[in-house]
Protein backbone atom coordinates (compact mmCIF):
# COMPACT_ATOMS: atom_id res chain seq x y z
CA UNK A 1 0.00 0.00 0.00
CA UNK A 2 1.08 3.71 -0.64
CA UNK A 3 2.46 5.61 2.21
CA UNK A 4 1.14 8.72 0.71
CA UNK A 5 -2.14 9.98 -1.23
CA UNK A 6 -0.74 12.42 -3.82
CA UNK A 7 2.26 12.13 -5.52
CA UNK A 8 3.42 15.70 -3.88
CA UNK A 9 3.21 14.53 -0.54
CA UNK A 10 4.97 11.31 -1.30
CA UNK A 11 8.10 14.03 -3.56
CA UNK A 12 7.70 16.23 -0.68
CA UNK A 13 8.22 13.56 2.18
CA UNK A 14 11.06 12.32 -0.19
CA UNK A 15 12.66 15.60 -0.37
CA UNK A 16 12.36 16.54 3.42
CA UNK A 17 14.83 13.46 3.59
CA UNK A 18 18.16 14.96 1.71
CA UNK A 19 20.92 16.86 3.36
CA UNK A 20 21.07 20.47 3.26
CA UNK A 21 24.38 21.66 1.49
CA UNK A 22 24.75 25.09 1.88
CA UNK A 23 26.30 27.11 -1.15
CA UNK A 24 28.92 28.97 0.51
CA UNK A 25 31.08 25.50 1.70
CA UNK A 26 30.84 24.48 -1.95
CA UNK A 27 32.02 27.85 -3.16
CA UNK A 28 34.84 27.72 -0.71
CA UNK A 29 35.96 24.66 -1.88
CA UNK A 30 36.02 25.92 -5.45
CA UNK A 31 37.98 29.00 -5.01
CA UNK A 32 40.41 26.86 -2.96
CA UNK A 33 40.81 25.56 -6.15
CA UNK A 34 39.41 21.97 -4.39
CA UNK A 35 40.20 19.41 -6.58
CA UNK A 36 37.66 17.71 -4.56
CA UNK A 37 34.60 18.97 -5.96
CA UNK A 38 33.59 19.40 -9.80
CA UNK A 39 30.19 19.54 -11.82
CA UNK A 40 29.09 16.71 -13.48
CA UNK A 41 26.09 17.77 -15.15
CA UNK A 42 25.77 16.21 -18.34
CA UNK A 43 24.06 18.61 -21.23
CA UNK A 44 20.43 18.23 -21.56
CA UNK A 45 17.37 19.35 -23.94
CA UNK A 46 16.81 23.15 -23.60
CA UNK A 47 20.40 24.09 -22.94
CA UNK A 48 21.70 27.07 -23.81
CA UNK A 49 25.04 26.17 -25.71
CA UNK A 50 28.29 27.44 -27.67
CA UNK A 51 29.43 25.55 -30.60
CA UNK A 52 33.09 25.39 -31.53
CA UNK A 53 32.88 24.12 -34.86
CA UNK A 54 30.21 22.56 -36.40
CA UNK A 55 30.72 20.00 -39.45
CA UNK A 56 34.34 20.92 -39.42
CA UNK A 57 34.20 24.72 -40.19
CA UNK A 58 33.44 27.97 -38.01
CA UNK A 59 30.15 29.42 -38.83
CA UNK A 60 28.95 32.47 -38.21
CA UNK A 61 26.61 32.09 -35.65
CA UNK A 62 27.69 29.77 -32.85
CA UNK A 63 25.16 30.03 -30.33
CA UNK A 64 22.12 27.41 -29.95
CA UNK A 65 19.60 25.72 -27.42
CA UNK A 66 19.99 22.07 -27.66
CA UNK A 67 16.54 20.63 -28.73
CA UNK A 68 17.47 16.89 -28.75
CA UNK A 69 20.14 13.74 -28.00
CA UNK A 70 19.98 10.37 -28.70
CA UNK A 71 22.04 7.31 -28.22
CA UNK A 72 24.87 6.29 -30.69
CA UNK A 73 25.58 2.55 -30.16
CA UNK A 74 27.60 2.18 -32.61
CA UNK A 75 30.45 4.91 -31.24
CA UNK A 76 29.49 4.52 -27.38
CA UNK A 77 28.40 8.46 -27.29
CA UNK A 78 25.57 10.51 -27.37
CA UNK A 79 24.81 12.86 -30.13
CA UNK A 80 23.20 16.48 -30.18
CA UNK A 81 20.72 17.98 -32.12
CA UNK A 82 20.86 21.56 -31.67
CA UNK A 83 19.06 24.60 -33.21
CA UNK A 84 21.46 27.04 -33.76
CA UNK A 85 19.92 30.57 -33.31
CA UNK A 86 20.17 30.96 -36.79
CA UNK A 87 17.63 28.62 -37.04
CA UNK A 88 19.89 25.90 -38.60
CA UNK A 89 19.90 22.49 -36.75
CA UNK A 90 23.07 20.33 -36.50
CA UNK A 91 23.98 17.07 -34.90
CA UNK A 92 27.12 17.16 -33.00
CA UNK A 93 29.16 15.30 -29.87
CA UNK A 94 29.43 17.08 -26.48
CA UNK A 95 33.32 18.10 -27.65
CA UNK A 96 32.54 19.74 -30.42
CA UNK A 97 30.14 22.53 -27.81
CA UNK A 98 29.87 23.82 -24.02
CA UNK A 99 27.02 24.64 -22.26
CA UNK A 100 26.62 27.71 -21.28
CA UNK A 101 25.96 28.95 -17.30
CA UNK A 102 25.85 31.63 -16.02
CA UNK A 103 27.93 31.07 -12.96
CA UNK A 104 29.63 28.18 -11.80
CA UNK A 105 27.03 27.61 -9.30
CA UNK A 106 22.67 27.35 -9.21
CA UNK A 107 21.51 30.58 -8.00
CA UNK A 108 20.08 29.56 -5.13
CA UNK A 109 21.79 29.16 -1.08
CA UNK A 110 21.09 26.13 -0.52
CA UNK A 111 21.61 22.60 -2.95
CA UNK A 112 21.13 19.36 -1.46
CA UNK A 113 22.84 15.99 -1.84
CA UNK A 114 20.95 12.52 -0.88
CA UNK A 115 20.87 11.20 2.48
CA UNK A 116 20.31 7.22 1.09
CA UNK A 117 22.95 5.49 -0.60
CA UNK A 118 20.46 3.83 -2.71
CA UNK A 119 19.48 7.57 -4.86
CA UNK A 120 23.45 7.90 -4.94
CA UNK A 121 23.81 4.25 -6.60
CA UNK A 122 20.87 5.21 -8.99
CA UNK A 123 23.02 7.89 -10.08
CA UNK A 124 25.67 5.81 -10.52
CA UNK A 125 24.95 2.81 -12.07
CA UNK A 126 21.32 3.64 -13.98
CA UNK A 127 21.08 6.83 -16.05
CA UNK A 128 20.18 8.84 -12.64
CA UNK A 129 22.83 11.51 -14.01
CA UNK A 130 21.33 12.44 -17.19
CA UNK A 131 17.98 11.99 -15.85
CA UNK A 132 18.55 14.38 -13.31
CA UNK A 133 19.95 16.80 -15.39
CA UNK A 134 16.80 16.62 -17.63
CA UNK A 135 14.72 17.46 -14.37
CA UNK A 136 16.64 20.60 -14.54
CA UNK A 137 18.93 20.24 -12.09
CA UNK A 138 23.67 21.24 -11.83
CA UNK A 139 24.82 17.93 -10.20
CA UNK A 140 28.41 18.12 -8.40
CA UNK A 141 30.73 15.33 -7.52
CA UNK A 142 31.94 15.81 -3.93
CA UNK A 143 34.31 13.18 -1.99
CA UNK A 144 32.10 13.60 1.37
CA UNK A 145 28.40 14.09 -0.33
CA UNK A 146 29.20 11.93 -3.56
CA UNK A 147 26.37 13.88 -5.33
CA UNK A 148 25.58 17.79 -4.31
CA UNK A 149 22.63 18.95 -6.38
CA UNK A 150 20.88 22.45 -6.98
CA UNK A 151 18.08 24.13 -8.80
CA UNK A 152 19.25 27.46 -11.53
CA UNK A 153 15.93 28.95 -11.52
CA UNK A 154 13.62 31.17 -9.50
CA UNK A 155 9.74 32.16 -9.72
CA UNK A 156 8.15 29.21 -10.38
CA UNK A 157 6.88 25.49 -8.71
CA UNK A 158 9.80 23.75 -7.52
CA UNK A 159 7.85 20.86 -7.32
CA UNK A 160 5.88 21.00 -10.16
CA UNK A 161 8.91 21.64 -12.60
CA UNK A 162 11.88 19.43 -10.75
CA UNK A 163 11.07 17.23 -7.58
CA UNK A 164 8.04 15.45 -8.74
CA UNK A 165 9.74 15.14 -12.63
CA UNK A 166 12.76 13.63 -10.36
CA UNK A 167 10.57 11.40 -8.26
CA UNK A 168 9.07 9.96 -11.16
CA UNK A 169 12.69 9.95 -13.08
CA UNK A 170 13.56 7.48 -9.87
CA UNK A 171 11.22 5.13 -9.88
CA UNK A 172 9.76 5.98 -6.55
CA UNK A 173 5.67 5.44 -6.31
CA UNK A 174 5.19 6.06 -2.14
CA UNK A 175 1.61 7.39 -4.18
CA UNK A 176 -1.81 6.22 -4.45
CA UNK A 177 -2.74 8.69 -7.18
CA UNK A 178 -0.70 11.18 -9.72
CA UNK A 179 -2.37 14.04 -10.14
CA UNK A 180 -3.22 16.20 -6.56
CA UNK A 181 -6.62 16.85 -5.29
CA UNK A 182 -7.34 20.33 -5.39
Amino acid sequence: MARYKTIREAAQAWVKGFDRVPRGILEKLFQAGSEDLREITPPSVNDRVYVYWILGRKRDCNDGEIIGLKEDKENNSILYTIRMDNGEKVTIKDEDFEVIRDSAFPMWGALWAFSEQIDNDWVESLGGLQAMADCGFRIYEQEDYQYIFGIDGAGYDFYEEHWIPLYKARGLKWHEIEEDVK
